[in-house]
């Protein structure tokens, strides 16, 4: 079986996905819990719609862009924070492949509780990496002790732990809404 990763669909779908996130990252300095929703709910589609290794390039891409329309300091002052983002996106789409994706492909998906709870799993997993990664680790260690956003470090630690675990999980209400139309359109096609 000849699979194409890369084909028209995925592309096509990839690059729509793309566009949705980089018009979110718009609103990123407003509240992380509009971006970050939009944003693991496209990643969470990508890999349902599309295939792992176009979510993957979506994992990479959505941090930069966000550093581009709209650094925030702590990104600015470590600015090896964004392949970390990148990797906790990563965790995020490898986990929703592994454990969601075939499940949700069937009939049966969306009205099975096991879904729901693999989606919960997932986002903490999500949560989990980027807390041990970044706030555990990189922020303590990277952000001078003389620094003015050493003071915000706790809002920072929440804020790449906790909440990245709720976004994920809000994301993965918004995708599964989605997906239940998507699904419908995508069988139609085939």
């Amino acid at each position: 079986m000849n699979k194409k990763y890369f084909g028209v669909k995925e592309i096509s779908i990839t690059a729509a996905l793309l566009a949705i996130c980089i018009i979110s990252q718009l609103f990123k300095n407003l509240s992380i819990f509009i971006t970050g929703p939009i944003i693991n709910a496209c990643i969470i589609i990508a890999v349902l719609a599309a295939n792992l290794p176009c979510a993957i390039l979506l994992c990479i891409i959505t941090p930069v862009t966000a550093y581009i329309i709209a650094a925030s300091p702590v990104m600015s002052t470590v600015p090896l924070i964004i392949p970390f983002i990148m990797l906790g996106n990563i965790v995020l789409a490898v986990s929703t492949a592994l454990l969601l994706k075939k499940s949700l492909s069937g009939e049966n998906g969306l009205k099975s509780p096991i879904s729901y709870i693999k989606a919960v799993i997932c986002a903490v997993l999500k949560g989990a990496f980027m807390g041990l990664t970044i706030s555990l680790w990189l922020l303590p260690t990277f952000i001078p002790a003389e620094s003015k956003l050493y003071g915000k470090l706790p809002v920072f630690q929440t804020t790449f732990s906790l909440y990245q675990a709720i976004t994920a999980a809000i994301g993965f209400v918004y995708a599964f809404i989605i997906w239940a139309a998507l699904r419908k359109i995508m069988k139609k096609e085939m």
